[in-house]
């Protein structure tokens, strides 16, 4: 009998690039710094600083990647929304 290959062979991970990387980055940061649920001109003033750090160490990241980003991070800081909200949203 002839030995069969094994079919199921590991693929490595690839690498995140460095935009996962960033977004990874800014979403612990959030979480860590406590931005969700606090005064919107705070957050306003943390996005700023937090950006411009990111900016400097992501310096591969274009405008457009970082603006990005912001919206991504502007969305996550959001608290979540209660559930009657999104049921009486999708019923009208």
């Amino acid at each position: 009998m002839a030995k069969q290959k094994n079919r199921h062979t590991r693929s490595t991970p690839s690498a995140p690039n460095p935009f996962e990387e960033a977004r990874d980055e800014l979403f612990q940061h959030i979480m860590q710094c406590e931005v969700i649920g606090s005064h919107p001109e705070d957050q306003e003033a943390w996005f700023g600083e937090t950006m411009q750090y990111l900016e400097q160490r992501y310096s591969e990241l274009s405008k457009e990647q970082l603006a990005e980003l912001r919206k991504l991070g502007t969305r996550f800081a959001q608290p979540p929304k209660r559930r009657e909200e999104s049921d009486t949203a999708s019923a009208a």
